[in-house]
């Protein structure tokens, strides 16, 4: 209730009181913060001065209205939008406007009697009362709770659906939705029957938290397929204790391996953005746990899933617990601890595909997922921004130092680490003990890759990716975790065999590569385009000075559409398993970019503006940086700073370009990282 958020601390930012115009204004926050940008604008100049705190762990607090007079003398400069030009005098007078009015919302946008009807039968199909379907629909939500869900066969062409969110809830279909709130979505109920519920998304989207996750016929089919016509049964549906409900290869033993496997892997990109999209992938410490860009992988269902390789899951349950059954004020266990488990898997994993693999039968291409031949998830590129992250589908850039090949119980534990059982509330132990786990993901991911090398080359390469690590993680890959010891099936013909295995993967899977992402089309010319390539030739410490993400649009000659492309830097390093010590751990003279057509990433650090007939300098310019000078000067030719007067213009019509030609995918833009340079 609106007293019980009072009693936490939490205040409004509109008025509560007399509801009379000049109140409506004077006693709201949010009308307050507006005013004082338009009574103090931003200081003259493109630099903003350093009072501006724009880190990612600035303290952030919004004053009651009763403090508000002492908040604006003492920071005369922190009006609405922060950091960023006031809004147009026209835009100022519509919220004042709206806020003197009281600030209603419009009501919300009636959903079609088709789309209800395809609600419901999806809500019908998610409660059915057998303890085969209980458990599936468990298994679905806990892995679609994060997304936003949406009917593409009723959606027309350029326009933006409906989405809507799975949800808990005490009451069954035909009733209004009860939304059980809980911290995770494992976490006990509290009823004793849970029901799977669709709430529309009525808030505005945001790209960095939006998952739009297709439900059509060919997908339900699928489920039905997997989770009910499969031959299996379900005795006794699991219990929310976190021991068993936070590790899925105990809370889902009932389900087949083939169905929980195929169902992360038909969206392979959304699993995996579960984490990038959500609160544990915020802040350079969850982050660093990752190489800035690299290609991922998936084993082949029918080798993930065959008997043997189920029974083997079996006996490691122990062995695969996860961090989340602790209570989230846990303190961290030491890295140790996590080693001893995960090094016991690893053995055990080894000794198995040591015995699985024997008389001939080594890793190929065949072992490895081609998308069924259409499925353009069967290989991801997931690029590191510092403090955020993206995952897209298709083997992005040029060959990166890193891959991954995930299994299905590497995937599963990915998400249940990452996402599923992530407690944004949690104390720093927890979030502690979640990233130290991820290390051991991650290198599991990268060994498997690895498998294919020839033996002679495995640890080599491994230690290169791993220079200067401290003596723990020295002491861990240096051991016995990772004996895995049969040839490669794949003869190789060079001395460079982890590149021809790139271009093994890339003909494995040509045919279900994406191409959106290429720079071979767009509104400019040939020439154009050529030019642009070139400033994937930018590497080393003058890389090393561009921001993470950049955001380029470029002005067609002949045309009256924008060219959108970003340019990615990607930040090498030594190692990315310290906490702590990221600078020390960078490999600058190794930094290189990476530019695609369009939007990618959701907070740009830097935009450029360009005139296509202006390409040639500004690719000059970018080529020719080895200092922050050579930076700022081609800024001041091409930037859109934060401190520019055109900027909201800009913006508004980047973001409307951006819905345009991804109505579904798009989403508002984060400027919170917008540097100051």
């Amino acid at each position: 209730t609106l007293q019980q958020w009072r009693e936490r601390g939490f205040f409004p930012v509109l008025n509560e009181r007399s509801q009379t115009a000049e109140a409506n204004t004077q006693a709201s926050v949010l009308a307050r913060m507006l005013q004082l940008k338009q009574q103090q604008p931003l200081p003259q100049g493109t630099i903003l001065p350093d009072s501006f705190d724009f880190s990612l762990d600035r303290e952030q607090q919004c004053p009651t209205i009763e403090e508000f007079e002492h908040y604006a003398n003492k920071q005369p400069l922190a009006g609405m939008p922060y950091g960023l030009p006031g809004l147009s005098s026209s835009e100022h007078q519509q919220l004042m406007h709206w806020l003197s009015q009281g600030a209603a919302m419009p009501p919300a946008a009636g959903i079609p009697k088709a789309e209800l009807e395809q609600v419901a039968k999806l809500e019908h199909w998610l409660n059915a009362d057998n303890l085969k379907m209980q458990l599936s629909a468990r298994y679905i939500y806990e892995h679609l709770f994060t997304s936003h869900l949406y009917f593409s066969a009723l959606n027309q062409a350029g326009q933006t659906p409906q989405f809507y969110q799975l949800v808990r809830s005490a009451t069954p279909p035909g009733q209004p939705v009860s939304v059980i709130a809980s911290r995770r979505p494992f976490d006990a109920p509290g009823v004793s029957r849970v029901y799977y519920r669709l709430t529309p998304v009525q808030s505005t989207i945001v790209n960095k938290t939006h998952q739009p996750y297709d439900i059509n016929a060919d997908l339900l089919q699928k489920w039905q397929q997997w989770f009910v016509d499969a031959d299996y049964s379900v005795d006794k549906l699991p219990g929310y204790e976190s021991e068993i409900a936070a590790n899925p290869l105990t809370a889902f033993v009932q389900l087949p391996v083939n169905a929980r496997y195929r169902f992360m892997l038909e969206r392979a990109e959304n699993t995996i953005m579960g984490y990038i999209k959500g609160p544990v992938c915020r802040g350079q410490v969850a982050l660093n746990v990752i190489n800035d860009r690299f290609w991922v992988y998936f084993v082949k269902p029918e080798m993930a899933t065959a008997p043997g390789v189920e029974a083997f899951y079996l006996s490691q349950q122990n062995n695969l617990r996860m961090p989340a059954e602790k209570d989230s004020t846990a303190f961290a266990v030491s890295w140790v601890a996590f080693a001893k488990r995960q090094g016991d898997y690893l053995r055990a994993r080894s000794r198995f595909l040591n015995e699985a693999l024997q008389g001939g039968q080594h890793l190929t291409m065949d072992g490895i997922w081609d998308g069924d031949g259409n499925n353009q998830n069967a290989s991801l590129t997931v690029f590191r921004h510092f403090d955020n992250a993206t995952v897209v589908k298709g083997l992005v850039g040029n060959a990166p130092k890193t891959a991954w090949v995930i299994d299905y119980a590497l995937l599963e534990r990915i998400h249940y680490l990452l996402v599923a059982g992530f407690d944004v509330y949690g104390n720093y132990g927890h979030q502690l003990m979640t990233r130290l786990y991820m290390d051991f993901l991650r290198m599991e991911g990268e060994s498997n890759f690895l498998a294919f090398l020839p033996p002679e080359r495995r640890r080599s390469e491994f230690n290169a990716w791993y220079q200067k690590a401290g003596p723990e993680l020295t002491q861990f890959i240096e051991g016995d975790i990772n004996p895995f010891d049969q040839p490669s099936g794949i003869h190789y013909q060079t001395d460079n065999p982890k590149q021809e295995l790139y271009d093994l993967f890339a003909t494995h899977l040509a045919a279900v590569q994406p191409q959106q992402y290429q720079l071979t089309a767009g509104n400019l010319s040939r020439q154009s385009l050529a030019l642009l390539q070139q400033l994937n030739e930018i590497k080393g410490e003058s890389a090393a000075i561009l921001p993470e993400i950049t955001m380029i649009v470029v002005e067609p000659q002949h045309r009256d559409k924008p060219g959108l492309f970003t340019l990615l830097r990607n930040s090498a390093h030594y190692n990315v398993n310290s906490l702590f010590s990221e600078e020390q751990n960078r490999d600058k003279q190794n930094d290189d970019v990476t530019l695609v057509r369009g939007i990618l990433g959701s907070y740009p650090d830097a935009f450029w503006h360009v005139q296509e007939a202006d390409l040639p300098q500004l690719v000059k310019l970018a080529r020719a940086i080895n200092s922050e000078q050579d930076y700022t000067a081609l800024l001041n030719a091409f930037g859109v700073r934060r401190s520019n007067v055109n900027f909201w213009q800009f913006s508004d019509r980047l973001n409307a370009v951006f819905q345009q030609r991804n109505p579904i995918d798009s989403g508002y833009l984060d400027y919170n990282r917008l540097e100051n340079r």
